[in-house]
């Protein structure tokens, strides 16, 4: 296995031309595990520490920029107000020296359905910065990123340079079920997030299906009651019928699979149960005081 280790952005977009194969590596913290599991032993491994441009995040009018390799830390100390969900998510990611070292990106180029940060990008509606040398930047919108269990859009000579999330403009929540409180991977993850400037709600789900989905059918109905009912402008509380239907929806958006982590039958109860708690904590915090930056999410 080869190591190569680029000085600049420059550098690492000509490396991966020249040697399409080559893994990307930053935080580590999915590719060590495959490696060390002799899950993947690559030709090349691609470094990417040496670029700082990658730990930058910029925080524009309507808009953040977060590079590939801000550590989730940074996220959760320094954007919470911007990207509440995607901070709730960071705070789930198994330990403090993960954390420290694990990054954004590193979830999109594995594409594990497991993995944290995509039920909060779904939800959010974000966008993944991607280059190569050949043909320069493009931007894939995240619903159309993940193509199948461990796969994503990006070419062979593609490196991902950053996500581009909208900031948020009401309430956004994330519930994680695992078998313990820390250094655990997803039975199953929920994002939610309001959008009260189009009235409309978007999901993620994680961890319950081939690759991070959508609830698009239960988004639909949501956001048809919340029109129809008037609860953007009179605020009232949600029916728990609506509720329901709304988690009900959710459970059905799954398809997932029996593994040592969990049963399909309970992936899907729990996917309902996160969707209606996530539904009512978001709410709570429209109809209240300090709406877009409530933070009652976390392990389910």
């Amino acid at each position: 296995m080869d190591f190569l280790r680029p000085a600049s952005w420059e550098e690492a977009l000509s490396a991966k031309a020249e040697h399409p194969t080559a893994v990307p590596i930053a935080g580590g913290t999915d590719v060590m595990v495959e490696i060390n599991f002799d899950h993947r032993r690559p030709e090349y491994l691609l470094d990417l520490n040496r670029i700082g441009d990658l730990e930058e995040w910029e925080v524009g009018e309507r808009a953040v920029r977060v590079g590939a390799s801000v550590p989730y830390t940074r996220i959760m100390e320094n954007l919470r107000a911007e990207l509440p969900g995607l901070a709730l998510a960071s705070h789930t990611v198994a330990s403090p020296q993960i954390r420290n070292r694990g990054g954004v990106g590193g979830n999109l180029g594995t594409a594990s359905p497991a993995g944290d940060a995509h039920p909060a990008l779904l939800a959010a509606g974000a966008e993944v910065e991607v280059e190569s040398a050949a043909r320069g930047t493009r931007m894939i919108p995240i619903d159309e990123f993940y193509t199948g269990v461990k796969r994503n859009a990006l070419e062979p000579d593609e490196l991902i340079r950053a996500v581009h999330v909208a900031k948020a403009d009401g309430p956004q929540q994330y519930s994680k079920v695992g078998t313990r409180n820390a250094m655990v991977i997803a039975v199953c993850a929920f994002g939610l997030a309001l959008h009260p400037e189009t009235r409309t709600v978007r999901t993620g789900i994680g961890s319950a299906a081939p690759t991070p989905v959508r609830a698009k059918a239960a988004e639909e109905f949501l956001n048809a009651a919340l029109e129809e009912g008037g609860f953007w402008d009179n605020g009232r509380i949600i029916t728990p019928s609506v509720a329901k239907q709304f988690a009900d929806l959710c459970a059905a958006a799954c398809n997932p699979i029996d593994d040592v982590r969990g049963t399909a039958s309970y992936r899907r109860h729990a996917v309902g149960i996160m969707a209606r708690r996530t539904l009512t904590w978001a709410w709570e915090s429209y109809r209240g005081p300090g709406a877009a930056t409530s933070q009652k999410g976390g392990v389910a």
